[in-house]
């Protein structure tokens, strides 16, 4: 039973937790829940360490006070179960989907971990073949983990340092998600052979050369007196006409 918050295993993980720089140099990250912890062992994730409370019974668990618990919860009601699970490598997308009507959304900078998780989450349900990230906030970002429900721990996600190179590379058609009335609208676009939908950063957009390298530019038509939608609402109405 550890019962402080000075043991070394739990600073490490209240760092794992905390640090995207420490989860890149232990090549772990921070799970909080059950279901979590049970969504990465059943998807391959390598556990570094396990901890609960007496509430679970898990075998190879190491046991925790209430009180450690709560300190280590991320959550207003932690459920005191915790995980230190080894890195995967961002499992690059095969080339046969996007060869063969591959479906693909592709982020640039996103800065909120709630909207990665809340895209992750849509695009699974929705059937995409995966997620191209670039830039902006750590996939394992416990809080992203946590809005996805796991399906960052499950879908094909692709870290790209050159977003604009890899668009220019890509063999399906792609399109810059912008709040321009110039840009085509969804109906006007056949996605039946596959695409890439390509959202950017909440607050600026896409980069100028990641529109440049796409192959036109799209827009969600809006009514009202509103400028632009939340990078995952934009992102859930583009998933959906991709795939309808």
């Amino acid at each position: 039973m550890i019962s402080s918050t000075q043991n070394p295993q739990i600073k490490l993980a209240a760092k794992l937790r905390d640090s995207s720089r420490a989860r890149r140099e232990h090549g772990l990250f921070f799970l909080e829940g059950y279901r979590l912890c049970m969504d990465a062992l059943e998807n391959g994730y390598t556990p570094e360490l396990l901890l609960c409370t007496d509430k679970f019974d898990l075998p190879g668990a190491v046991h925790i006070s209430e009180s450690v618990a709560q300190k280590l919860g991320d959550t207003v009601t932690p459920q005191g179960m915790f995980g230190l699970f080894a890195h995967s490598p961002l499992s690059s997308l095969t080339t046969s989907p996007l060869k063969e009507g591959g479906k693909v959304v592709a982020l640039e900078n996103l800065q909120d971990p709630a909207n990665l998780g809340a895209i992750a989450r849509t695009a699974e349900a929705l059937g995409l073949h995966g997620l191209v990230i670039s830039g902006g906030c750590d996939v394992y970002h416990p809080k992203a983990l946590r809005a996805s429900m796991g399906a960052l721990l499950r879908l094909p996600v692709t870290a790209v340092d050159n977003l604009s190179a890899w668009l220019q590379a890509c063999t399906l058609p792609t399109y810059a998600a912008v709040p321009v009335e110039s840009a085509i609208t969804p109906s006007e676009c056949d996605f039946s052979a596959g695409a890439v939908v390509v959202i950017g950063n909440e607050g600026n957009g896409l980069s100028q050369e990641a529109i440049a390298a796409c192959d036109a530019s799209i827009t969600i038509p809006m009514r009202g007196r509103a400028e632009s939608l939340n990078a995952a609402a934009a992102a859930a109405i583009l998933m959906w006409e991709l795939c309808k």
